[in-house]
């Protein structure tokens, strides 16, 4: 065997990592803007239609994340350290699962999202989803740091905005919501939808790591 075919096999598969991964936040994108329409639909029939949509787009997700553990286990050498192709795989699909749950409970719950701090808080996942997007399609070739380092600024704003909106939801539901039952049950998608914020913070974590030892 010739040098350049040993050292063809353990070159990096960065296609195979980059485009999952850009496949991954593609889909999660796709989830978060159904979330948003989902909480301005007030058809609860069209409502529950868009719910079958995200969940069908996490199976997807899924699928796509255990395609990226497969990749680690096939390939020796890979485009940054494993440890973190692992971190961010699941950090994305965190992301994912958050979106689903927080879609599922408003179902199982029977709870109208039209009302403004729900509304806000899928604005905040999607525009922090859209932001971590932004992050990973330029860890491919990792030129634009600036780029990068914006979006990951913006993801965190972006989760100290959707703390706020909880805590001001929080407090109004309290003050106005006389059904124990319903303070239950939109305070826990509250919850629920504010996590889905932090994952996004998360995963731009794992993104700093990696463009602080490769950038």
């Amino acid at each position: 065997m010739s040098l350049n075919a040993i050292l063809k096999i353990f070159q990096p598969k960065d296609r195979i990592f980059y485009g999952l991964f850009e496949n991954v936040v593609d889909t999660v994108m796709v989830m978060a803007k159904k979330l948003n329409e989902l909480v301005h639909e007030p058809d609860f029939d069209k409502r529950a239609s868009i719910i079958i949509q995200i969940e069908s787009l996490e199976h997807d997700n899924d699928k796509l994340t255990h395609q990226i553990f497969l990749e680690l286990g096939r390939n020796f050498i890979t485009p940054f350290d494993r440890e973190d192709i692992h971190a961010l795989a699941s950090a994305l699909d965190d992301i994912a699962d958050y979106i689903n749950a927080s879609a599922k409970k408003i179902n199982f719950y029977k709870v109208n999202p039209q009302e403004q701090g729900i509304q806000k808080l899928a604005e905040c996942i999607e525009q922090g989803v859209e932001a971590i997007r932004s992050a990973v399609m330029e860890l491919r070739n990792m030129k634009n740091v600036a780029k990068i380092t914006s979006a990951l600024i913006k993801a965190n704003s972006l989760e100290n905005q959707a703390d706020d909106i909880y805590d001001l939801s929080i407090e109004r539901l309290f003050a106005e919501e006389p059904d124990a039952k319903e303070v239950i049950k939109k305070r826990e998608i509250y919850q629920v939808l504010e996590t889905a914020t932090d994952k996004c913070e998360d995963a731009g974590n794992v993104i700093e790591s990696i463009v602080i030892k490769y950038a």
